[in-house]
């Protein structure tokens, strides 16, 4: 079955993300530039352009285009900044961040997501992104980023990454209960940090970041 994946990612853009207030210039131009099949796992290629989460190995997704195109959006790094992915998954947002910023560092405590999320920002000659095999939840830096995005949901929001915001900084993350979770962007100003509410979404939990199981009697 041949694909025309060119016209599948301009019917993406035009009728999934743009149409769900993704608005912005440089984020479509984004988009609709990088090859998303390129970072899709072969056994779901063809649904590249769908509409819908994919799966990943060990129980990992990748979020649906719309909800990755409101994160880039939300977040909007510049091309001056430093972005903190936390969950590198397929390399296809790690990828879309590059494009918009300076530097991006990423997190994926899979080795193997790693690897292969590395050979495929290669094969695009992304240079400016380094995939980090780690847990962020026990990962330790000195460094501070401009901007941080959390692919996974949280039931809280570790402290540890809003210390990794420089100030003027923000970070992009999912909290709360599924079904009915919420995208927040938390910014680091001169009064401490300010979240504001995004939209309503449904992420997996990143691991170890999932409620404590509640025990019934």
């Amino acid at each position: 079955m041949n694909i025309d994946f060119a016209r599948a990612r301009e019917t993406m853009v035009e009728q999934q993300v743009r149409p769900w207030d993704v608005l912005d210039a440089r984020v479509l131009d984004t988009i609709a530039t990088l090859p998303r099949e390129a970072f899709v796992p072969q056994a779901v290629r063809s649904l590249a352009y769908a509409d819908t989460a994919l799966p990943l190995a060990h129980g990992e997704t990748m979020m649906k285009p719309v909800v990755e195109g409101r994160t880039l959006q939300s977040l909007l790094p510049q091309s001056q900044e430093s972005v903190l992915e936390i969950g590198t998954g397929s390399g296809y947002l790690t990828a879309c961040l590059a494009h918009l910023s300076r530097e991006v560092v990423s997190l994926e405590r899979h080795p193997d997501l790693a690897d292969a999320a590395r050979a495929r920002l290669s094969a695009q000659g992304i240079a400016n992104a380094e995939v980090i095999t780690a847990d962020a939840l026990a990962w330790t830096t000195d460094r501070s980023f401009d901007a941080i995005c959390v692919t996974g949901a949280v039931d809280r929001i570790p402290a540890r990454f809003t210390d990794w915001l420089k100030p003027g900084g923000r970070l992009f993350v999912v909290r709360g209960r599924s079904p009915a979770m919420e995208a927040v962007l938390v910014h680091r100003d001169v009064n401490g940090l300010r979240t504001e509410s995004l939209f309503e979404t449904d992420l997996p939990y990143l691991a170890g970041a999932a409620p404590a199981p509640a025990f019934a009697l």
